[in-house]
């Protein structure tokens, strides 16, 4: 009588070194690509930032500026954390709130007024304020019309209306209760006491010129 019949034996397999080290191989390679991927999506730059109020005009100092790392979106313009101290002691161009970041535009190295130039303080009745923003370095025309109750007011005259180039330093926000802006105008020196005589007497318009200047 034949004895029982035995399982086959089923061998181990055996492990290849080779096999073993390039799987580790590429899991580490896929470990460092997510990683570079991670680096890529969470990039972010050390750019300046406004820590306090600087009026158009104001000489920046390291106090009004401090450092964020952000990611920075490629359309948007910022100073370079590393040129902190390049923009210490320009001006800003434009008012500076808090928060907001410093771009390159926002100062100059130029005094808003320059030499040969005054500076005049037009107060804007709310009808009177354009539509259209004030912004600094925008250029206008002082036109000199009328005042309400003047001789001349009424009277029709082909005479082109006196105006004064200049151009805007800085408008502030409507005053609450009157909703008056008061813009400051850089004009001509000799321009100065003729327009502030215009604003004194009420007769003083402030017209838009064109975007190009002209």
């Amino acid at each position: 009588m034949a004895g029982p019949v035995r399982p086959p034996r089923v061998s181990a397999r055996r492990r290849r070194p080779g096999v073993i080290a390039l799987s580790l191989a590429l899991i580490a390679g896929g470990g460092a690509g997510v990683a570079v991927l991670l680096l890529q999506v969470g990039h972010r730059t050390e750019v300046v930032r406004v820590v306090r109020d600087v009026q158009v005009g104001q000489v920046l100092t390291q106090d009004d500026l401090g450092k964020a790392s952000i990611a920075l979106d490629p359309a948007v313009r910022a100073v370079p954390a590393e040129d902190l101290m390049s923009v210490v002691g320009k001006r800003a161009a434009v008012e500076l709130m808090p928060g907001s970041l410093l771009a390159p535009s926002q100062v100059t190295k130029d005094a808003l007024v320059k030499a040969g130039e005054q500076l005049v303080s037009i107060g804007l009745e709310a009808e009177q304020v354009p539509a259209s923003e004030l912004v600094p370095g925008q250029r206008v025309a002082l036109v000199h019309v009328p005042a309400a109750g003047a001789p001349e007011a009424g009277k029709t005259s082909d005479v082109v209306p006196r105006t004064l180039d200049g151009r805007v330093v800085k408008a502030s926000g409507a005053a609450p209760g009157t909703g008056v802006v008061v813009v400051d105008v850089a004009t001509a020196a000799s321009d100065g006491p003729t327009a502030a005589a215009w604003e004194a007497a009420g007769a003083l318009r402030l017209v838009l010129a064109a975007v190009d200047g002209g």
